[in-house]
């Protein structure tokens, strides 16, 4: 019954904005009952959060499309959702039940123009993978080479098209009712994802995407991207070559063929450092169903449907930040993030670069000898919660490249835990910090820092400045009116809410005649209407109070 469901337009729209719609007056009733936030209010906040996020990840492997990639959108954006929910969205798993094979028999012979056998001397009817947008299956040309086929699922666009429609409702009502309509560009976040997700729905990129990489990284010592048909590809159907292996995190695997695993991490290490660090695309999604070993070591990279790219211009901002870092200039880190567009056009810029300094000087406090797997973690997820506070919005490419970083941090744990990050990416480092032009290298930064005025406002005073009495005082008078804000929107959805209730119920004893409910239907509207006045009255007061 709900597999039919699920292709109606209304039944899926109503799904995803109604769950929305709930888990926002969750909060805001948790919000509104908890003033207190110590230690048990916090746990019972996680608890609620992970469980909207695991109704989340049923309603994602019941309807698929959609969800499950937006929610593998989310789990890349530190800067919008809380650590908890994240978690979640990283153990959904891109996998759903496979459609028969005969609507993707039908899709090839539509888009080839004819039947299978033509190209095909056989091909396995059982996918050996499943994901929301395509199925792979394995075939064999007439000449036996084995090959392996991806099939875009039935009517994925359709359904594609659907969720679309619900994103947007949900993304108003986000931006009318929620503070995430000040504090995030939602317009740029969901052109971003309708743009991310419908190049996933073209393979012709993926394809594009795949010839781009096999060229690029050719020259790599033991590292092999798979060759592709672009003959029988299609935008619905891509074949390439097929790729005899395991997963990079198979131990038995590694173990059974004897792999050095310290040099399977190097390779990818430096596969990774290439990708991430310098000008031009790199694979977004390098999770370890992504990334195969052959019997004889070799790591293979497969799926380029997403990808990101860091650009010329962008690399030499990050190599700014960096800099500015590394010479106490925090002016140079903020205007590297103003250049690549991570603040927001509300952002108090002095407040961003006082937080930052103070990010940077609890960390540069300790010593860093070894940046193992889990301090880069710890560091990550810090980075995340600082963004989130922060009106800073990442642009899709950048939120791709941190969550593939932590998916590689990850990777290299699984495969070799005593990696050693510092010392692998030092020479790297020095190399990328020098930059590929004169004009960003380091060491003439250095001089040209040192001929800066020495005799300047002691840095204790200016702190003293900053943290003074009356700007905490501030900050308390401000924070106070933030929650009755949303306390006053709260009551007033609920009241709206009654209102329509009501007025529905009222229609509706009209027209039948009954007359059972009529008093509760006449107390929902005048408790609606009653409750839209007072605390309108009281909303616009105390708006008028802070402009005084």
């Amino acid at each position: 019954m709900h597999d039919r469901f699920k292709y109606i337009s209304i039944y899926r729209i109503s799904v995803i904005v109604w769950m929305s719609i709930k888990f926002l007056l969750q909060i805001f009733w948790f919000k509104h009952t908890n003033r207190i936030w110590d230690k048990e209010t916090k746990q019972k906040w996680e608890r609620m959060l992970m469980k909207q996020a695991e109704e989340y990840r049923r309603n994602a492997i019941r309807l698929g499309g959609l969800l499950i990639k937006f929610g593998q959108f989310l789990s890349s954006r530190g800067d919008l959702l809380p650590q908890s929910f994240i978690r979640e969205l990283e153990g959904l798993v891109d996998r759903v039940e496979p459609v028969p094979f005969k609507f993707s028999r039908q899709t090839i012979e539509e888009d080839w123009g004819g039947p299978i056998e033509e190209h095909f001397r056989h091909i396995d009817e059982n996918p050996v993978a499943s994901a929301s947008i395509g199925e792979v299956f394995k075939a064999e040309l007439h000449d036996g080479t084995p090959v392996a086929v991806k099939v875009q699922r039935y009517r994925v666009r359709d359904i594609f098209q659907m969720d679309f429609k619900a994103l947007r409702i949900v993304f108003f009502i986000l931006s009318t009712f929620t503070k995430y309509g000040k504090k995030a560009d939602l317009p740029a976040l969901y052109r971003e994802v309708v743009a991310v997700i419908t190049n996933e729905l073209d393979f012709t990129m993926e394809l594009s995407n795949g010839s781009h990489f096999k060229k690029r990284f050719k020259d790599f010592k033991d590292v092999y991207i798979p060759d592709y048909y672009s003959d029988l590809s299609t935008r619905r159907v891509l074949v390439m070559e097929w790729i005899e292996g395991a997963k990079i995190t198979d131990l038995a695997f590694i173990h059974r063929h004897q792999i050095n695993r310290e040099h399977i991490a190097k390779v990818l290490f430096d596969l990774c450092v290439e990708q991430f660090l310098f000008a031009g695309m790199f694979h977004s999604d390098p999770h370890p169903g992504n990334l195969m070993l052959k019997p004889d070591g070799t790591v293979v990279v497969i799926d380029f449907g997403m990808v990101g790219e860091v650009k010329q211009r962008d690399a030499n901002s990050i190599r700014m930040m960096v800099q500015g870092f590394i010479l106490d200039d925090y002016d140079r880190v903020i205007d590297a993030l103003w250049e690549m567009d991570f603040l927001l056009s509300n952002a108090d810029t002095e407040k961003v670069k006082k937080m930052i300094k103070q990010t940077t000087d609890m960390y540069l406090d300790g010593e860093i000898d070894k940046l193992d797997a889990h301090l880069m973690n710890d560091i990550l997820e810090d980075l995340q919660d600082f963004i989130k506070e922060q009106p800073i919005q990442l642009p899709a490419d950048y939120a791709f490249l941190g969550r593939a970083t932590s998916i590689i941090v990850g990777v290299l744990t699984s495969v070799y835990p005593q990696v050693d990050l510092v010392e692998w990416g030092r020479p790297v480092i020095k190399k990328w910090m020098t930059g590929e032009s004169s004009s960003f290298s380091l060491y003439k930064d250095i001089a040209k820092d040192t001929a800066k005025p020495l005799m300047s406002l002691p840095r204790a005073l200016i702190e003293y400045l900053e943290d003074g009495d009356k700007e905490r005082e501030w900050k308390t008078e401000n924070h106070q009116q933030r929650l009755f804000h949303q306390f006053y929107l709260f009551y007033s959805w609920i009241s709206f809410l009654l209102l329509i209730g009501g007025t529905g119920g009222l229609l509706y004893i009209i027209n039948t005649g009954g007359s059972q409910f009529l008093v509760l239907a006449w107390i929902a509207v005048s408790l609606g209407f009653l409750g839209l006045f007072v605390t309108g009255i009281k909303h616009f007061r105390m708006i008028k109070n802070i402009r005084q």
